[in-house]
């Protein structure tokens, strides 16, 4: 490959490696994928001993939850969505206390009409099969998001938000 075409491939990638930056909001992560602020938050959440009662009292599968991975998982999210209790809407709502939740209830937060008027109630399920499939799910919502298209990516995930935002065992 010539000079000139290396240059324009490298630009290419710095390129798409910048858009894809900016669409998670997130700082590139090295070989592995964690980031230096990021690093140390998964392996305390793994040995918390609290953190790690709560993921062993999840229903099947969540109990067999990677935390690590659902955190890395949930940085798609990020982007849209806090989960901290109070937490601030963004382009989505507040995700802490989503389990048992009615979809389209979050105060002051404009949901989509198909969303509000679907009653449907957050579980593990369901939030797998949106997170499957926000569009195909719910047709006509306004989630761009295209999905976590692997199973198990999505029982890490759901089993981080369970941890993560305010579920009681049992719940």
């Amino acid at each position: 490959m010539g000079t000139g075409m290396r240059r324009v491939a490298s630009g290419l990638v710095i390129v798409s490696a910048a858009a894809v930056l900016a669409a998670c909001s997130q700082p590139a992560a090295p070989e592995g994928g964690a980031t230096a602020s990021t690093a140390a938050a998964p392996a305390a959440a793994a040995v918390d001993p609290a953190k790690a009662a709560l993921l062993a009292s999840l229903p099947a599968p969540y109990n067999t939850g990677d935390l690590e991975n659902g955190q890395k998982q949930f940085q798609l999210c990020r982007s849209c969505h806090t989960i901290a209790e109070g937490g601030a809407n963004m382009t989505g709502p507040n995700l802490y206390g989503i389990f048992g939740r009615t979809a389209g209830t979050v105060e002051k937060f404009r949901y989509s009409e198909p969303l509000k008027a679907s009653g449907i109630v957050w579980d593990g399920a369901k939030l797998d099969q949106w997170l499957a499939d926000p569009r195909g799910f719910l047709p006509g919502n306004r989630m761009s998001f295209m999905g976590v298209k692997d199973a198990k990516d999505r029982i890490d995930l759901i089993a981080y938000l369970k941890v993560e935002t305010g579920h009681k065992p049992g719940g």
